[in-house]
């Protein structure tokens, strides 16, 4: 059978992989909303330049 060791080794592989399950879990949300974010913010500011050069032209 096994040896409490083998055992404690085995837990340890589990809770490594875990902990690596969730981070990556939380990375790729965290980083594909940092990503959505700063797309619109470009936008947005893409939006507003063009806004005022048109006002300028106007004018």
């Amino acid at each position: 059978m096994f040896e409490f060791s083998q055992y404690l080794g085995f837990l340890l592989f589990l809770t490594i992989l875990t902990i690596g399950f969730w981070l990556m879990f939380f990375l790729v949300g965290f980083v594909s909303y940092w990503v959505t974010g700063a797309s619109w913010e470009m936008i947005k500011e893409k939006r507003a330049r063009k806004r005022q050069e048109e006002q300028s032209i106007k004018y």
